[in-house]
């Protein structure tokens, strides 16, 4: 499973990626965890299972929500509370929520 996490500058959500990845590892689950630049939307969705739009940059929802549909990709915007709090087993779990759904 691939999540992609996107910030504005791809950069503030590097704790998140690594409090995922060990989330992941104490379940055994096994995932691969990057983050972006929102820039770079288009250029990662075909490589993505899941994407996650970090709360600074959920106004872009609705403007990417159309191509991620399209490419049968989930987009959501990460729980406010838990990115504040670089929650990796919450935000992992949202993540694979979301894929379940997907193949419902």
């Amino acid at each position: 499973m691939k999540v992609i996490l996107l910030c504005a500058l791809g950069m503030s959500t590097s704790l998140l990626v690594e409090n995922m990845k060990k989330a992941a590892n104490e379940q055994g689950i096994e995932v691969e965890v990057v983050a972006h630049s929102v820039d770079q939307f288009e250029k990662y969705l075909s490589d993505a299972d899941v994407m996650l739009l970090g709360p600074q940059i959920r106004y872009k929802y609705r403007s990417l929500s159309k191509a991620a549909e399209a490419a049968n990709v989930p987009l959501a915007v990460i729980d406010t509370l838990a990115y504040g709090m670089v929650d990796g087993h919450k935000v992992l779990k949202q993540a694979t929520d979301l894929i379940k759904k997907k193949g419902n």
